[in-house]
């Protein structure tokens, strides 16, 4: 366990690994807290990047998270390649645009993301089952408002014997930390307990105060109770960290039923694929439900939806939430992007808030994620925040 209050300053070499140790804590000013107000979304434009574009020997592709540095106007994308056509790995850009439009996107570097002991992470064939190694499947990436690192979250694969996991890596992709998952995350022998594989730790945070941080599992664990299904929705884990990775909070979500019917012997299902904070106690949450057709094609369906977590029930001494009486977080629409005018919804996986724009309102960028199929497109989608009356 590492503290994430601190910043780099020096290195020390322990064997053949190199260990970062931290110190000099910093701290966001109170009046510098990054809240947000938002009632509704209105769209702006959609840009795609060209299918499997190259950059620096690279296929730009798969990006399942975005994050915004406001302080240094710069943008970062993970990919969730399980290092099968690149090694896993983020992306710096710039992006231009204004509340009329995208005017150009530009990627200006990458980096690769590194083990404990410093190799690059393996694909799942060149997996060895060693302690420490692991096939990293990045969802969700994060600017440390204090350090300026990178925060990163992993679903697992219960397959491998891997959980899903919680790094900091610095701004060139070197480990730093881990922050440990709480123990009903974890999976068991059984396949009674824990996560359930591509619904596991999909989404994450930085409270706006910057002092902890919070996390989103895509559906609900084993021990919680079914998955939501086209007759009714169920129960996600909302997770709160301190900069020491140790647990402060956990409430449930409650996730929508799938919102439409799948073909004979197709697949449907529906959880949370990005979180966001809007400020101490409010937060964003992108559901994304996935249905297939008869002929295997899937139709997305994407809302976004304002949750907060005051008087909600505390669940995080419970291991499992199934038949408990129990409160979630309130949650009400913001926007239904199928209801939309903006064309086709494609796999919609990342979520920021963007530059203030203008007219000063805050503007919402989402990433598609093409799973470097195609038949599916890697978008970058702005909104603008339309704050709520005062």
């Amino acid at each position: 366990m590492r503290n994430l209050n601190k910043l780099i300053i020096s290195s020390i070499t322990i064997g053949m690994i190199s260990i970062t140790t931290l110190n000099s804590p910093t701290y966001i000013d109170a009046q510098s807290q990054q809240n947000h107000s938002v009632e509704h979304l209105k769209w702006i434009d959609t840009t795609t990047i060209p299918h499997n574009q190259s950059y620096k020997g690279t296929t730009v592709g798969g990006l399942s998270g975005i994050s915004y540095d406001a302080k240094n106007n710069n943008w970062y994308l993970a990919s969730d390649d399980r290092s099968e056509k690149s090694p896993a790995r983020f992306y710096e850009a710039k992006i231009n645009y204004n509340q009329h439009g995208f005017k150009h996107t530009k990627f200006t570097n990458v980096h690769t993301f590194k083990q404990p002991d410093g190799s690059s992470y393996p694909n799942k064939n060149k997996y060895q089952h060693q302690e420490n190694q692991a096939v990293a499947d990045i969802e969700s990436v994060r600017i440390d408002p204090i350090t300026q690192n990178i925060l990163y979250t992993s679903e697992g694969d219960r397959s491998l014997g891997l959980n899903p996991f919680i790094r900091e890596a610095d701004s060139t992709g070197q480990f730093l930390a881990d922050i440990p998952i709480t123990n009903n995350i974890k999976m068991d022998k059984d396949n009674k307990h824990g996560f359930r594989n591509n619904l596991a730790l999909e989404g994450s945070t930085f409270s706006t105060d910057g002092q902890s941080i919070w996390t989103s599992m895509e559906g609900s664990l084993l021990q919680d109770g079914q998955i939501s299904t086209t007759r009714s929705g169920s129960f996600s884990r909302i997770t709160q960290y301190n900069r020491n990775g140790e647990l402060i909070s956990e409430y449930a979500y409650p996730l929508d039923a799938v919102p439409g019917n799948p073909g004979a012997n197709k697949t449907a299902e529906n959880g949370i694929s990005e979180m966001l904070a809007i400020n101490n106690h409010e937060f964003l949450a992108l559901e994304r439900a996935s249905v297939q057709s008869a002929d295997g094609a899937y139709h997305n369906y994407v809302r976004i939806y304002k949750f907060d977590t005051k008087n909600a029930t505390e669940i995080k001494n419970m291991d499992s939430i199934k038949d408990k009486k129990i409160k979630p977080v309130h949650k009400q629409l913001v926007a239904n992007l199928n209801e939309q005018d903006i064309g086709k919804i494609d796999n919609i996986e990342g979520m920021t808030f963007g530059k203030q724009l203008p007219n000063g309102n805050d503007s919402l960028v989402l990433v598609t994620d093409n799973n470097f199929n195609q038949s599916q497109k890697t978008e970058l989608i702005a909104f603008e925040v339309q704050p709520e009356d005062k």
